[in-house]
């Protein structure tokens, strides 16, 4: 016992170390502002450049020369516009733009944006950034589309939409306020300025941002149609949940009505509109808290904003199974799979109770351990919160480094023999999600005083083995699939029903013959019968 606290503090001990070393290893605020550093970077811009004078000036750029002629301006977008992304903290992009109002080169130096830490490669961050390379300021850049007079789209980066949104507001709305700080004009050659009277080019590129809205207000605008959709979609999941005790008694539409369900999670909240949380979107609420919270943070993404404000009634009103079992498109795909699995045949594997019970330990250390490294450094934790699959599976659909796609794989491939493998021991997001279950007001999984005394249906049937043998629903392991509550209210199958029938037989002198109803399925019956008797 003496030696175990002293083993956790050295691991502690050199987890900090590590995260120390990485921290001093980082590039500081006053580093990235530093002239000799960054003349590399700009010197790429521009070619013909031969030396960069120092940042000054409000907002803060640094003159580009070639001998005493100036080319043009560089700046760091957190000194003029800094916007921030999911992360809570903005994306500071290096930006150079001419005397014309081209912009002749772009570089992301600092963030800490979880899709871009590990998932998006530098291969493909460099040629999304690359688009920007010649484009004027005075026309408007939009991420995807089609580009018209005065209006330019470009590519986005799939699974990064709202990063590369932030990118583009940032980038655009800062290189605009450099201009007109330093009086660059707008070339004639753009669409708007052909339009625009003589020396009105100052005044016109103000008018470009004059009415910039923040960016979660252009998010919310462009993406009506999935919200409507998902807001659709939950309030069906609510329907549900009301009324559960009527669904309960009916088993094959419940079937059918949670199976579709399971396949619009997967498709349209995870594949096509990327909703999947993640356990990173705990860690940023609450460094937001700490820090600088700020709403427009988590606005700037509909689909997960609308998802987390039903998960966080949902959580109060029935616990954290209704998003685990309902919501996370890798749990829905995971199921889809073990249901595809079982109508082919393959046997599940179970494993014994007592290894069961200690698995379900795994995930809160996992918890425990993001959590902790978090508080030292998000990106750190952003790093180790690869444990999670979601971002391969889901965000990225598969289109990453093999060991990822590996990982992703071969949980689902477990899945279709232990059902919900991952969710059950692994899921950080699904244990931190227990803690604010645990104060939830209704408990409407309806159970009776037979359950588990003599009565065990309900806990063999559960196929997370979130059922007690002393027949209690453990709602911190309970994925709130309605089969125990299918089995409640059926009359040929619950232990309960089937001896109230035969006691009422017997009373009246009939025949004490129990028959299942045709939707309990073969075989309900004769164990009823005789676990009654």
């Amino acid at each position: 016992m003496t030696g175990e606290p002293a083993s956790r503090r050295a691991i502690a001990y050199g987890c900090g170390v590590v995260l120390s070393l990485v921290l001093l290893a980082a590039p500081s605020p006053a580093a990235l502002r530093d002239s000799a550093a960054l003349w590399p970077t700009v010197a790429g811009f521009f070619p013909a450049a031969d030396r960069l004078g120092p940042f000054e000036g409000e907002p803060s750029a640094a003159a580009v020369f070639a001998g005493s002629e100036l080319l043009g301006y560089a700046f760091l977008t957190n000194d003029v516009k800094p916007i921030p992304a999911y992360s809570g903290k903005p994306i500071d992009t290096l930006v150079g733009i001419d005397l014309d109002g081209t912009l002749r080169g772009l570089e992301i130096v600092a963030h800490e944006e979880p899709i871009l830490v590990i998932g998006i490669s530098d291969a493909d961050l460099g040629r999304h950034v690359d688009q920007y390379r010649g484009q004027n300021i005075a026309d408007r850049v939009k991420i995807g589309g089609t580009s018209r007079p005065g209006v330019v789209a470009i590519d986005g980066i799939s699974g990064a939409t709202i990063t590369v949104m932030v990118i583009n507001a940032s980038v655009m709305r800062s290189a605009r306020a450099v201009a007109q700080a330093r009086g660059i004009p707008r070339p004639a050659a753009g669409a708007a300025a052909l339009a625009a009277p003589s020396g009105a080019a100052a005044p016109q590129l103000a008018l470009l941002d004059a009415d910039a809205e923040p960016i979660w207000r252009l998010v919310w605008r462009e993406r009506h149609v999935h919200i409507a959709l998902l807001s659709a979609g939950l309030l069906v999941l609510t329907a549900i949940l009301v009324f559960q005790d009527w669904l309960a008694c009916h088993p094959k539409l419940l079937k059918r009505v949670r199976t579709g369900f399971l396949v619009y999670t997967l498709l349209f909240i995870g594949w096509y509109a990327l909703g999947q949380l993640s356990v990173v979107n705990i860690f940023t609420f609450a460094h937001s808290i700490i820090t600088e919270f700020n709403w427009s943070t988590f606005l700037a993404d509909p689909m997960l904003f609308v998802l987390w404000a039903f998960v966080a009634v949902t959580l109060l009103l029935w616990g954290r199974g209704v998003y685990c079992g309902w919501l996370c498109p890798f749990g829905a795909l995971q199921e889809l799979i073990y249901i595809a699995a079982k109508r082919l045949g393959l046997k599940s594997v179970e494993l014994p109770d007592a290894v069961h019970e200690r698995l379900w330990a795994v995930k809160y250390v996992i918890l425990l351990v993001l959590f902790g490294v978090s508080l030292q450094s998000l990106t750190d934790a952003e790093r180790l919160a690869e444990v999670e699959p979601f971002k391969t599976a889901i965000v990225l659909h598969f289109q990453r480094e093999w060991p990822f796609v590996a990982y992703a794989l071969g949980l689902l491939a477990l899945s279709a023999f232990n059902h919900k493998f991952y969710c059950r021991y692994l899921c950080a997001l699904g244990a931190a999600l227990t803690i604010p279950g645990k104060f939830r007001v209704f408990d409407w999984l309806r159970r009776r005083n037979e359950c588990g005394q003599p009565c065990q249906i309900c806990a063999n049937e559960c196929e997370v083995r979130a059922i007690r043998p002393t027949g209690e629903i453990n709602a911190n392991e309970c994925h709130y699939c309605l089969d125990c509550q299918v089995t409640y209210w059926d009359s040929g199958k619950c232990l309960a029903l089937v001896g109230r029938r035969k006691r009422r037989e017997m009373r009246g002198g009939g025949r004490a013959v129990v028959r299942a109803p045709e939707r309990a399925g073969a075989g309900a019956a004769p164990q009823a019968e005789s676990r009654a008797d």
